[in-house]
């Protein structure tokens, strides 16, 4: 009972699947019997007639329209690789090929119904019926299958055939998407995938420095996934879109007016189109009516050389178009094969017939397209002779110059017969399939045919390897054509005009000979060869100029931008710099920003006039002191030198030497040796020179203010202990000076940050440190300024206070107001600053504190006398006293006064007195004396002094 209902159910599959076959199975097609079965797909036409159904009565099969003259010749080069097979002695010997081919009118629709067919028989075949009958005596399986052309239709066949393990080889579809081995798995091809054709169109864009296009594609899977990655690159490429749009054969006319509008509105002039002839040629053909003549075409593969579009009626539009082709092949004896198709001569290619209709515009006696009266392209056409002359008719059937896509269906048969021989030849225990064991090639099917091809590695005629292992892909190698005008009939030349490949060995990707390029659709040998010949322009904007970048317009595609003049300090020296690059550090722009020239070195050099001018003072100062010194030295046993402490004199001399001579460490290239130098050494030098005037002015100051003058004062401010005071307060300096450059040492500093100039100063390294060096000195200064104000009043001839108090003054005045200025001013003035402050503070302290005393000794000999200091020196002591002494009277007499006992002297009286003795003189006397004299408010007092030569500074 199992056994008959197990016969019955497979009985009505068969049915089932015969039906299938002889109901929906396409009536037209070309068939050869054979040991194996070669499936093929061929858009023998471009479309089918757009008719609705109604479903009244039973569903009709579409008629196809347009006939393709390319789809018949890829039909043809099958063919013959079958028959040039079938008579190689060498492979596949004794196995006879067939094939069974159908027209997928370049549609989904009729590919599908197609691939039923082969997926019917293959399925018959697995129920293994031979045990019942001999059904499939006459049809065997279809083991592979050739096709199709467009990416739309081969996905679509790729998933149903898939199911089955047929393997599919195309010739023609290069969508990406096919490029998923996980989704497609029995799918192969002999194209190039679009991935790269993309990246070949983005590259001719680039290459003629466009970047405003406008990219049309195709609404199936050939366009869609294209224009993507075309638009990624784009993309990478900053390269910009100004109009993309899908498009289809099946569009409404408005929408083609629509989108025709757009594109002449825009001013984009490149147009990449990513489609087939079929679906462009509406768009082109509204461009013509409407003579849009000043775009430029980028054609992909499928519509380069489609003779839809590439016709001689629409080169005044499209002439120039550029566009990608395979590379062409050669195949022996195709072109006399082309040649001998005749209607009675291929009985079994039921195509014939149709291509001898179309090709002379006649119809045969036993045409079924002549039954048909409604049809109106045949119902005036002349009976057929069948002596007409293939040859005499210009088709693009004949157009075997270019074999590219008829090549790469000749590669996919030689590859399947290819897989076939192997498999014939397999040695067992070395097979592909289980233990190593082989196929048998009487009995193979189509999942052990895909097993070989998948291991398949051959080269084939042009020097190109085939293999269709997993992830692979063919090499991209295209010609880059031109459409051209032929000069003999006027008929469209695909010119080739260089070449892309992806694997190419140099490197170079992308190659064309611009001077072969026809644009605008003109021949470079008219009369405006200069006009046509130079590149369109297809940009947002206008170049930027060098000296200027490119700047964003807010709402703009980044194409489309500004020219914006550099700014100061960078430059650009090409056009249509994205930036301006900043110019290094040693340099600056020039006045058009198009290149940069070295900087000016600044500082305070020894050759220029200001440099020279303060050069000269510090010299000076050098000078005037150093003549100072030696009158000093010259006189040095003079009163007024001995009075002014002699030793530190000197000592003071060579300080304010070093002093001027600091100043001259900061004129010239600051270099780092200097930098450490020049803070140090005027620092000292300042400090050695202050020191020397505050223990100086000290000195005097206690020994005049003593009540008695003792050997105590001597001994304790002699010269040991002034010295060693020197060294303190200098050693101080000393010790900021070294703890300065031990932590933070100055160096040389170049700096750029002024415009045009750089300023080589000396970078401090511790501002803080060179704060407490300045602070140091201001303070020993305002204590010398506080000795020196109270020995204001002490003998002009003896000491310099006042001069001292003067030149202090001028000290701080000095140095409070180079704070300031040292901050506020910059580059080399920084260092001008400083050393007119040194010297300012240096000629001061020179001049108010030494001139008086050398204008004395040169000048006044008169007053450098022993007579002359003693006087001054003793009218000061005894002023004192006699103020002391007067002060005591007056209380005396208050107190008198009080008790009525004495009376007050009157104001008129005169006191004289003897230092030696009690003795008291008239004021006469003491006139007549020459003693000296000391007048108060309310008396006189004479005096009588003098000095010995052995204990200075002692009153007798």
């Amino acid at each position: 009972m199992r056994f008959h209902l197990r016969f019955y159910l497979q009985y009505l599959v068969l049915l089932g699947f015969s039906w299938v076959i002889s109901t929906y199975g396409p009536h037209q097609r070309a068939q050869k019997t054979g040991d194996i079965l070669l499936g093929g797909l061929f858009p023998i036409h471009f479309g089918v007639a757009s008719k609705d159904q109604d479903l009244a009565a039973r569903p009709e099969s579409t008629e196809c329209v347009r006939y393709n003259f390319r789809g018949f010749r890829w039909l043809q080069a099958m063919t013959f690789a079958i028959e040039e097979i079938n008579n190689s002695s060498t492979l596949l010997p004794n196995i006879m090929l067939g094939y069974r081919i159908f027209d997928t009118c370049n549609t989904v629709s009729k590919g599908l119904e197609a691939s039923l067919s082969f997926v019917a028989q293959n399925k018959i075949d697995s129920l293994n019926l031979d045990e019942f009958c001999n059904c499939t005596g006459n049809i065997p399986s279809t083991i592979a299958v050739i096709g199709a052309s467009g990416s739309a239709v081969s996905t679509a066949v790729a998933d149903l055939v898939g199911l089955f393990y047929i393997p599919q080889i195309s010739y023609a579809s290069s969508s990406r998407l096919l490029s998923n081995k996980n989704q497609y798995k029995s799918f192969m091809r002999t194209i190039p995938t679009d991935e790269y054709q993309a990246i070949a169109m983005a590259a001719i864009i680039d290459h003629f420095q466009w970047n405003w296009v406008i990219a049309i594609a195709s609404d199936d899977e050939y366009g869609r996934p294209g224009i993507e990655k075309f638009e990624n690159e784009m993309f990478h490429r900053d390269i910009c879109i100004d109009l993309n749009a899908l498009i289809s054969q099946y569009i409404d006319e408005a929408e083609i007016h629509r989108l025709a509008d757009r594109i002449e509105n825009s001013t984009a002039k490149v147009i990449a189109v990513f489609a087939s002839g079929p679906d462009i040629e509406p768009l082109i053909k509204e461009m013509v009516r409407r003579n849009v003549t000043d775009r430029v075409w980028l054609a992909s593969e499928a519509w380069a050389s489609s003779s839809m579009v590439a016709k001689p009626e629409y080169l005044d539009v499209m002439g120039g178009t550029i566009g990608f082709a395979l590379r062409a092949g050669h195949i022996p004896g195709f072109k006399e094969y082309l040649q001998q198709v005749h209607p009675k001569k291929s009985s079994h290619n039921e195509f014939v017939r149709e291509f001898w209709e179309e090709t002379f515009n006649c119809y045969l006696e036993d045409s079924p397209r002549n039954e048909d009266s409604e049809n109106s392209s045949t119902s005036f056409r002349p009976l057929c002779t069948g002596e007409e002359d293939i040859a005499s008719v210009e088709t693009p059937y004949l157009d075997y110059t270019h074999l590219r896509i008829s090549y790469n269906v000749y590669v996919a048969v030689y590859a399947i017969a290819q897989a076939l021989q192997d498999i014939l030849t397999c040695t067992p225990g070395k097979g592909l399939f289980a233990n190593g064991s082989c196929a048998d090639i009487r009995k193979v099917e189509a999942w052990q045919v895909l097993k070989q091809l998948r291991h398949l590695n051959f080269i084939n005629s042009i020097g190109e390897r085939v293999h269709f292992d997993n992830g692979s892909e063919l090499s991209a190698n295209y010609t880059v054509i031109n459409w051209h005008r032929s000069p003999e009939d006027g008929s469209v030349v695909f010119e080739e005009v260089g070449y892309y490949s992806i694997h190419n060995k140099n490197g170079a990707k992308l190659s064309i000979d611009n001077a072969k390029i026809l644009w605008n659709g003109h021949d470079t040998i008219h009369l405006f060869f200069f006009f046509f010949c130079q590149v369109p322009f297809s940009n947002c904007s206008e170049e930027c100029e060098p000296g200027t970048r490119k700047g964003i317009i807010d709402g703009k595609p980044t194409c489309c931008f500004e020219c914006t003049e550099c700014s100061d300090g960078e430059y650009s020296d090409h056009k249509d710099a994205s930036v301006c690059s900043k110019c290094p550090n040693n340099s600056w722009s020039t006045g058009n920003h198009t290149s940069c020239f070295l900087k000016e070195i600044e500082f305070l050099s020894w050759t220029e006039p200001f440099g020279i001018a303060l050069a000269l003072f510090a010299v000076l100062g050098i000078l005037l002191t150093a003549f100072v010194l030696g009158v000093f030295v010259q006189f040095r046993d003079t009163p007024i030198v001995k009075a002014s402490n002699r030793e530190l004199s000197y000592l003071l001399l060579f300080s304010l030497i070093c002093c001027f001579s600091s100043s001259l460490i900061f004129i010239g290239e600051p270099q780092d040796w200097t930098c450490c130098v020049r803070q140090p050494a005027f620092g000292i030098s300042f400090v050695l020179c202050i020191s020397c005037i505050l223990v100086k002015t000290n000195r005097v100051l206690l020994v005049f203010e003593a009540k008695i003058p003792t050997s105590l004062h001597s001994k304790w401010w002699g010269l040991n202990l002034q010295f060693l005071l020197v060294f303190l307060f200098t050693f101080v300096q000393v010790m900021i000076c070294v703890v300065w450059l031990y932590n933070a040492p100055p160096g040389s500093y170049r700096n750029y940050d002024i415009d045009e100039i750089i300023f080589i100063t000396c970078n401090e390294g511790s501002m803080m440190a060179l704060g407490f060096l300045i602070g140091y000195t201001c303070l020993l200064a305002a204590i010398c300024f506080f000795f020196a104000f109270k020995s204001r009043k002490l003998p002009e001839n003896f000491t310099e206070a006042k001069f001292i108090t003067f030149s202090m003054l001028i000290f701080f005045i000095v140095w409070i107001s180079f704070i300031p200025a040292y901050f506020s001013t910059y580059g080399k003035f920084v260092s001008a600053v400083e050393v007119i402050a040194i010297l300012t503070s240096s000629f001061s302290l020179l001049a108010c504190i030494f001139f008086n005393k050398v204008y004395i000794i040169l000048f006044k000999p008169s007053r450098n006398t022993i007579e002359e200091v003693r006087c001054s020196t003793a009218a000061h002591a005894f002023k004192a006293a006699a103020k002391a002494t007067l002060r005591h009277s007056s209380a005396s007499r208050k107190r008198s006064s009080s008790v009525g006992g004495s009376s007050a002297s009157s104001p008129s009286s005169s006191i004289s007195r003897k230092t030696n003795g009690n003795e008291t003189e008239s004021p006469s006397a003491c006139r007549q004396s020459q003693k000296p004299r000391v007048s108060f408010g309310r008396g006189t007092v004479c005096l009588s002094l003098s000095f010995e030569e052995t204990r200075k500074d002692s009153v007798k």
